[in-house]
């Protein structure tokens, strides 16, 4: 049945995916938002600054060990119950964060946080899913999106202007009232789901998938270290591809896997999922590598070098009202294509950046980068579910969130890789600290065009029928 635009269904609708947007936002931010305060964080516990570096990777790793038990979780338990749970966890976690003393109870309450978000994130997204018909899908997944690509960037400017201008523990208590803001909405606007489902926990696809996730987490997080202890790398990388091989051989076997891999032969989820966790790995390292350039190669301050992030950031969010008429006037197959090479286009643009180059120039390309940004990682998010059958919708968001993760925290390794073949490119004759940058970004635009491939495979008319019907 047709709803009007303004009616009280579309409402509660896109009302439950901005509560859902909030959390995403909260559970990105809290990624990256502590990096430039960890020295003052360290001192306060009286410890160097590398020993809280498992404090900040430890929330991360916790995050790829969880999601793959939350769409298990919320099958049991209830989505509405589970995601509730799961905003407070994340709140009482900050809070305890903020209260720490030392770097062990630190690293006990990040741990704990990590559990809240890793239920919080692909669980908000599943209950939206449930409650939007496909035709008013591109408008909820639009709102779920901007979290991914504006929390990165605003983290280590946040976070370096509260620590200097306030206590760093104010990073952790801004999350408390939010999230009991959050908590008390999603009871409210989140509809009760009933029917739990009484399917066995899958111990064994549980051991391999989350600690192939960790495995490979742990070796993205080594690759940002200044000396990358090369042995624990190659040991924990090749830990986790063999495990994720013994899940996926084990998941196909069992009668109740913890993720079903048959929505992978959805076309659409399946290029949504290669092609977009590429692309993913591809975008998240540019936040990363930048900065760097700034400060390293052009001399800048930390806070200068945040600020011109904000051009990507004012791209990101310019683009927001335009990315549903492009793709309902071009279709997900030709946006796809013709903004990803624009997209790996402007990447590659960094390159040319220098320290006589003038700021507004490179704040147009950055803002035009950011553009692209925005709308590629719309398209993607937004073909995903587009052919997922609703009995479906849990296992794919579940697999979804897995690859989502995963691609994220190997965009820094991308990063640290690309950057470090750039060194070891780099002539002897030439010191200059920007030439490895330039080459860091060359191979960050090469791997987002490879992204493109799986999209090339696509039936023109894909996911039609969800650009067609809405309004």
């Amino acid at each position: 049945m047709a709803h009007p635009e303004n009616s009280p269904v579309r409402n509660s609708e896109f009302a439950v995916a901005l509560l859902v947007a909030g959390t995403f936002f909260m559970e990105n931010l809290d990624a990256t938002v502590i990096t430039p305060a960890i020295p003052k964080i360290a001192h306060s516990f009286g410890v160097q600054p590398v020993d809280l570096h498992s404090g900040v990777s430890a929330y991360l790793l916790t995050l790829g060990i969880f999601i793959p038990i939350s769409g298990w979780v919320a099958e049991r338990f209830g989505a509405r119950k589970v995601f509730a749970t799961a905003i407070f966890i994340f709140t009482l976690a900050s809070a305890l964060c903020g209260f720490a003393h030392t770097s062990t109870q630190f690293l006990q309450t990040r741990i704990f946080q990590g559990i809240g978000g890793a239920m919080m994130v692909p669980v908000g997204r599943l209950s939206v899913l449930r409650v939007t018909p496909k035709e008013r899908l591109i408008k909820a997944i639009a709102a779920l999106t901007w979290p991914g690509l504006v929390a990165p960037v605003l983290g280590p400017p946040l976070g370096g202007f509260i620590s200097d201008n306030a206590d760093w523990r104010w990073i952790f208590y801004i999350n408390i009232p939010l999230g009991l803001l959050a908590f008390a909405t999603a009871l409210r606007l989140i509809p009760s789901d009933n029917q739990s489902e009484q399917r066995p926990f899958d111990w064994l696809g549980f051991l391999f998938v989350g600690g192939g996730l960790f495995s490979l987490l742990f070796a993205a997080e080594t690759l940002t270290q200044a000396q990358t202890p090369v042995l624990e790398l190659v040991i924990s990388a090749l830990v986790g591809v063999i495990l994720l091989v013994l899940g996926t051989i084990h998941l196909k076997r069992t009668p109740n896997p913890m993720i079903s891999l048959d929505v992978v032969r959805i076309p659409t989820f399946s290029v949504a999922v290669r092609g977009g966790s590429i692309f993913r790995m591809g975008v998240s390292a540019v936040p990363f590598l930048l900065p760097l350039m700034f400060q390293l190669g052009f001399g800048y301050t930390s806070f200068h070098a945040g600020m011109m992030l904000m051009a990507v950031f004012a791209g990101n969010l310019s683009m927001k009202p335009l990315t549903t008429m492009i793709m309902r006037r071009f279709g997900f197959r030709r946006v796809l294509l013709a903004n990803g090479i624009l997209n790996a286009i402007f990447i590659a643009a960094i390159a040319t950046f220098t320290a006589t180059t003038s700021p507004i120039i490179m704040c147009v390309i950055l803002f035009i980068g950011g553009m692209n940004r925005s709308l590629q990682f719309t398209t993607f998010n937004s073909i995903a579910f587009a052919d997922v059958p609703q009995n479906r919708i849990s296992a794919a968001n579940t697999l979804f969130s897995s690859a989502f993760q995963l691609a994220m925290g190997g965009g820094v390794a991308a990063a640290a890789i690309a950057w470090r073949i750039g060194q070891s490119l780099q002539p002897n004759f030439s010191p200059d600290p920007v030439i490895p940058f330039r080459i860091a970004f060359i191979l960050l635009a090469t791997l987002a065009l490879t992204s493109l491939l799986d999209t090339l495979r696509l039936n023109p008319a894909a996911a039609s029928h969800v650009i067609g019907r809405g309004k």
